[in-house]
């Protein structure tokens, strides 16, 4: 008797599961037609955006490149050979390494850096030996020893081009109510192996799908945390940069946003870095992420609900960016929960209706996958997407783990420790 009283329990968890879930499908179906609406005005406003033209140089701000570091090794040498390639009037470019090493990168770094100021560029490796607040500490303690108003943000691994900054200064400098410009991620090895080539389609699923989308509609962006330009007024009202989460730069985002401040997304101005190559790494860096986001959700939930009606659409497109974080617990909270159920209470309506929501997510995914893939101009053959499709599925479920473990944690409001991603150097320095 209370067998069945509990399998009824668990089978109703499960239906509730699948109508959230089916409300999770119905949003991304939402999204994909906003994106499909504003996707040929959004990318000819961009086109627009970079056409425009920069002041003379003798007019152009002071711009501070920072870059984080920690135990990097040798790949710090050629982010900072890196940033001294980047186009923008030599006595107004400032490389701060923004260096929390334990290793002989912070030596590396150094000597780099040495031969960056040898060479006319105003460089420094500005060293802590107590890494509080980690990435966000660092970038704070880099950002008070300098006056200068814009910051570029960009992690260690990445390599932009050299017109990055100017391209994206062009669009900031446009609009005085910009907090930032992100320039989208792209990748040095996304085809170095199976892993490399699924992540990538994943990526551009966020980047070409979720972030463009988001910046058309003048949604909630959030800063990917590389690869984009803030302004420190922006930093500064929203409070600055903080440690209390793994994800320094979507609460920032959020802040700011909070704020009155708003970020914009560029498709066509990238900067690429480095994908995990192997599976270990890969689960370290996704914890992290979802453990993030979750932290950021939880933390500021009282500031969007205190700033926007429940009701309006201000307040749910404020929340939409974390939708994916809480379906992907969704969706393993429900798979573990449907697994109950049909233990305890065997049904062919259960497992057909488990079934058709995870056969329609299923056959959803790869389509906006296509249409993201398109958008970033990667367009990879559907063949080998559809190749890769199974180890893209199997890495979202672990995600979909990840999410759902890092809850109570999160709700408990236990400190994480950040656990950066290691890099190894997938270029050779540029000349």
């Amino acid at each position: 008797m209370l067998l069945d009283w509990v399998g009824q329990i668990f089978v109703a968890l499960t239906f509730a599961g699948c109508a959230g879930l089916v409300v999770v499908l119905l949003g991304m179906l939402y999204l994909l037609g906003l994106h499909l609406s504003l996707r040929r005005e959004g990318l000819a406003r961009e086109a627009m955006s970079l056409a425009q033209s920069l002041p003379p140089d003798v007019e152009l701000p002071h711009l501070v490149v920072q870059i984080p570091t920690f135990n990097e090794g040798m790949i710090v040498e050629r982010a900072i050979a890196s940033a001294t390639r980047l186009d923008w009037p030599r006595d107004k470019l400032h490389i701060q390494i923004c260096d929390d090493s334990t290793d002989r990168t912070t030596t590396l770094a150094r000597a780099a850096t040495q031969r960056a100021v040898e060479a006319g560029f105003d460089a420094v490796v500005i060293h802590r030996t107590v890494r509080n607040e980690f990435k966000a500490g660092a970038l704070n303690n880099a950002r008070a020893q300098t006056p200068h108003d814009y910051f570029a943000i960009l992690d260690v691994d990445y390599v932009p081009e050299p017109d990055f900054l100017r391209r994206c200064m062009t669009v900031l400098l446009a609009d005085p109510k910009l907090a930032f410009v992100q320039a989208r991620v792209d990748f040095l090895n996304a085809d170095e192996n199976a892993m490399t080539r699924a992540q990538a389609i994943m990526l551009d699923y966020h980047l070409g799908f979720e972030q463009a989308t988001r910046s058309w509609a003048r949604h909630l962006l959030p800063f990917n945390g590389t690869c984009g330009i803030w302004r420190r007024a922006a930093i500064d009202a929203a409070g600055g940069w903080h440690g209390h989460t793994l994800l320094e730069d979507w609460d920032l985002s959020l802040r700011a946003w909070l704020k009155g401040w708003r970020g914009t997304f560029l498709v066509t101005v990238t900067a690429k870095g480095e994908l995990p190559t192997d599976l270990a790494t890969w689960m370290a860096q996704q914890k992290r992420w979802v453990t993030g986001v979750g932290q950021v959700a939880w933390k500021l939930f009282p500031a969007i609900r205190s700033r926007h009606d429940v009701w309006s659409r201000a307040f749910w497109n404020t929340l939409i960016p974390f939708g994916t974080w809480l379906a992907y617990a969704m969706f393993a909270a429900t798979l573990i929960v449907a697994a109950i159920a049909m233990l305890l209470q065997p049904s062919w309506a259960l497992g057909l209706t488990v079934w058709a929501v995870y056969a329609v997510t299923t056959w959803v995914l790869p389509a906006v996958m296509v249409v993201a893939n398109r958008t970033v101009g990667r367009r990879t053959p559907i063949a080998r997407l559809a190749l890769d499709y199974p180890l893209i599925l199997a890495l979202s479920l672990y995600i979909s783990w990840a999410a759902l473990r890092s809850m109570p944690a999160t709700l408990l409001g236990r400190q994480r420790v950040f656990v950066r991603t290691p890099k190894r150097g997938s270029v050779p320095n540029p000349p």
